[in-house]
């Protein structure tokens, strides 16, 4: 599993400003960071995980947004044109991510995931939280770098979007 010094060396190497934040408790699932830090959930970035079901197969879809703005799972069934959407399993998350289940950290996910970033976290400078994979620290890093670091597909999740419309993404290899 993927942690805090993992992260951190990780954005050094990239010489990216940074804190890992040390929680004053331990957390279950990153819809805790705001009540945690007492800090905006517009503030604080979620990774939720899919298993989306399409005419090829079932596979896990991860999405990148705020607490504040959830995906909602009939949204990202309308961007990957698939026909059923639905939470991923712990075990689902825990292997398809390589962390820990409700912790999920958006940097360093593995390159054949599916990653949905909703557009509206890289339009601010401001200051945002992630949780790190870990119970007890989280990630302080500027929103638009975030965003620019994720290897995933910036999309609209404010805009409903028709099942006709899907988003396509270039063949991982």
């Amino acid at each position: 599993m993927k942690d805090a010094l993992a992260i951190h060396r990780w954005l050094l190497a990239h010489q990216i400003h940074h804190e890992i934040v040390r929680l004053p408790r331990a957390m279950t699932c990153a819809d805790e960071l705001p009540e945690v830090l007492s800090a905006s959930p517009a503030t604080c970035v979620e990774v939720t995980v899919f298993e989306v079901t399409t005419r090829i197969g079932r596979e896990p879809a991860a999405v990148v947004a705020s607490v504040g703005s959830p995906p909602r799972p009939d949204m990202i069934g309308g961007i990957l044109g698939a026909r059923r959407v639905r939470p991923a399993s712990a075990f689902t998350v825990n292997s398809a991510t390589d962390y820990a289940s409700g912790l999920v950290c958006p940097l360093l996910l593995p390159r054949e995931l599916t990653v949905l970033v909703d557009e509206r976290l890289g339009t601010t400078s401001e200051l945002v939280y992630t949780p790190t994979g870990e119970r007890r620290t989280a990630l302080l890093i500027r929103g638009d770098h975030l965003v620019t670091l994720i290897s995933g597909k910036t999309v609209d999740l404010a805009r409903p979007r028709s099942r006709r419309e899907p988003v396509t993404f270039p063949l991982a290899g």
